[in-house]
């Protein structure tokens, strides 16, 4: 090898260690300028990380009491304590066990509490409970017509027998035309329409 290339070589590595060592500076320079950002990020995720922790043990824990409770109130009923306990850990799992017993007992008073729950669908058969219960035509067809009823076509047929009940066979037969076709109980009002006819 010549000199002249020796002297190359030396040039070559002097400005890649010049590089290094500029963007060791550059990197020095940035980090004590972000530092505060950077640790702010890392405490934030480190609080986030810890505060999803202690949510879901806070979580799971607060399921656990309201099984705990809800297996009470199933071996006792009349446990207040229990009742008290669940309505204050999960009020939606307090009105399904209300709504459970309401519609065991066929309770009314306690059907139209659960009338204002904002559990799932506890809301809907409560409303629709309470009116099968009485047998009261105007609250069944009233919840015949309101908008996403789950039973709204048994409430139909309901109305209908109460109407055929009462003599009125012509008002009984257009409440089951009111059932669809594509609805599980067509072929129940068919064959009222049919056969409920004495």
């Amino acid at each position: 090898m010549s000199l002249k290339d020796n002297i190359g070589m030396v040039k070559e590595e002097l400005t890649s260690e010049e590089k290094f060592f500029e963007k060791a500076v550059v990197t020095e320079k940035f980090v004590k300028k972000y530092k505060n950002a950077m640790i702010g990020s890392v405490v934030v995720i480190a609080l986030f990380v810890a505060g999803n922790i202690i949510y879901d043990v806070n979580k799971e824990h607060t399921l656990q009491e309201a099984n705990a409770a809800l297996l009470t109130l199933k071996t006792n009923p009349q446990d207040t304590a229990a009742l008290k306990n669940l309505q204050s850990l999960s009020p939606e799992l307090h009105d399904v066990w209300l709504y459970s017993q309401a519609v065991v007992s066929k309770n009314v008073k306690d059907l139209q509490k659960l009338e204002a729950s904002k559990a799932l669908l506890i809301n809907d058969l409560a409303t629709y409970e309470e009116a099968q219960n009485l047998q009261d035509k105007e609250k069944l067809q009233a919840y015949a017509e309101k908008q996403g009823a789950i039973y709204k076509d048994l409430a139909q047929i309901q109305v209908a027998i109460i109407l055929m009940n009462e003599g009125k066979i012509k008002e009984a037969h257009s409440k089951l035309k009111m059932i669809s076709i594509d609805s599980p109980l067509a072929t129940v009002a068919k064959a009222l329409m049919h056969y409920g006819v004495k």
